[in-house]
């Protein structure tokens, strides 16, 4: 009762009094209640949309392939370009954005920073298209990706923040959700705001790429309103709830990756080797099912965009499927194992890539909804800003490597070789998943605990801190 008292007078100060006209025993609407489920879903909203404007926007090199290449005039490598000036400055700068949000801006200011980060780099690369020039279109990807992957840490931040516990696994999966809902309609709508704009100024050519970029950069504007209400949302919570801007009141330092666990390095290195093998491979994939699956562009397009399509549903449903079983590092495995069946099947048979891309984005989602949880069980909550960076960076190392590579050895060697170098890609992601289950069992088995062991632990340490 004193803590509702509390909370009553603050926002009756908030409000001017208004609240004093329900008059007095009468709690705030379950919407208004930060620590209520509904005002947490409402946050949880606007938290998902956070990132649909730049998961619309990454691929769309990817959704428009063919009238990149062909209306500038590139090859394949040049084409990857594009992805790898995305990876690039996240390689420093996206262990700096959770170590800024740590320690600097705060998650709230951090959050609408690098969302105007990816506003404004879309805006440049979409103007590089329309006046021709690649090298500014180069310039707009690395300010987008300046703020694209730091904004991912931030999103995962403001998770843990409001969810951290038995929800945990399942807003990671929602978030993924409506991230690759962004990254599908981006694969199934951006040739057809071509044509159309295309028609408009009277041919096709890179005055209509520049103009269709700049269209799908409203995508953008939309996520940078959303951080700024979720701003507004969790310093509000912050006030009436008397909690920290995610913190715990402990100092993070640069020096703390040095004093990582061995798990979460583990972790790191199935990142890499995983997302290499998707992300390029997507990027790629338009005109790979025309070559050699006598695809049309249309088909081609919806059978690169099924994992995406796939992962938008079952991401939270898999979320909340590892929720109620645990075993995280069980989950991992079979993931990463499926993924190396649909590659292999890519590579080796002339089999409906629908099968195999079904598989691919079924896999996909389970990892993301069991791995990225999974950092924060082995940091303290304090770090958690600094590892997810950390993890981020080392995954944007490896897409920008071999994002390069990707496009050398198609324009060499051909699309074959390409997938079996994917494939060796799965496998080192295996050995180390395969390490990580030894290696956590040595140590007590706390990532591959059941949801039922997880929960009386829980409580647990929650009697002992009472």
């Amino acid at each position: 009762m004193a803590d509702y008292d509390e909370r009553q007078s603050l926002l009756g100060d908030e409000s001017d009094g208004r609240e004093a006209d329900r008059g007095p025993g009468r709690p705030m609407p379950a919407i208004c209640d930060p620590s209520h489920l509904l005002h947490r879903v409402v946050v949880l909203v606007f938290m998902c949309f956070l990132g649909f404007g730049s998961y619309f926007c990454y691929d769309n090199p990817a959704a428009l392939q063919t009238q990149v290449i062909r209306d500038l005039n590139l090859n394949t490598k040049e084409f990857m370009q594009l992805y790898a000036w995305y990876s690039w400055p996240n390689v420093v700068l996206c262990f700096f954005g959770g170590f800024m949000i740590d320690r600097v801006f705060g998650i709230r200011l951090g959050t609408v920073i690098f969302s105007l980060f990816v506003c404004v780099g879309q805006v440049i690369f979409a103007t590089g298209a329309w006046w021709n020039k690649f090298w500014l279109m180069e310039v707009g990807r690395f300010v987008f990706g300046i703020g694209g992957e730091s904004l991912a840490v931030a999103q995962n931040t403001y998770a843990v923040n409001w969810f951290k516990g038995k929800e945990l696994n399942l807003v990671f999966g929602l978030q993924l959700s409506m991230a690759r809902l962004g990254s599908t309609v981006n694969m199934n709508i951006m040739g057809s705001v071509y044509s159309k704009v295309a028609d408009l100024v009277g041919s096709p050519g890179h005055s209509a790429l520049g103009a269709s970029l700049m269209i799908a950069a409203m995508t953008c504007l939309f996520s940078l309103i959303c951080a700024l209400v979720l701003g507004f949302l969790d310093k509000r919570a912050e006030k009436i709830l008397h909690k920290e801007e995610g913190k715990t009141g402990e100092v993070v330092k640069l020096t703390d990756v040095k004093d990582f666990p061995l798990p979460l390095w583990l972790i790191f290195i199935i990142c890499v080797g995983y997302y290499v093998a998707i992300f390029p491979f997507i990027g790629l994939g338009q005109v790979f099912f025309i070559e050699k699956f006598n695809f049309s562009p249309a088909q081609a397009r919806a059978v690169n965009s099924i994992v995406y399509i796939i992962s938008a549903p079952a991401s939270p449903v898999l979320g909340f499927m590892v929720d109620k079983t645990g075993r995280n590092v069980i989950w991992v495995i079979i993931a990463v194992v499926t993924t190396l069946c649909a590659h292999m099947m890519l590579a080796f048979t002339f089999w409906n890539p629908w099968i195999a891309m079904s598989l691919l984005g079924l896999s996909y989602s389970l990892l993301a909804c069991a791995l990225w949880p999974m950092v924060a069980f082995v940091v303290p909550e304090h770090q958690l800003g600094t590892a997810y960076g950390f993890m981020q960076s080392i995954q944007n190392l490896g897409l920008a490597l071999i994002a390069m590579a990707a496009g050398a050895i198609l324009d060499s060697r051909g699309y074959l070789l390409l997938e079996v170098f994917f494939c060796a890609c799965v496998c080192i992601a295996l050995m180390a998943v395969v390490t990580l289950y030894f290696v956590d069992y040595l140590r007590g088995g706390d990532l591959n605990r059941s949801a039922a062991a997880r929960a009386k632990l829980q409580k647990e340490a929650a009697s002992e801190a009472e």
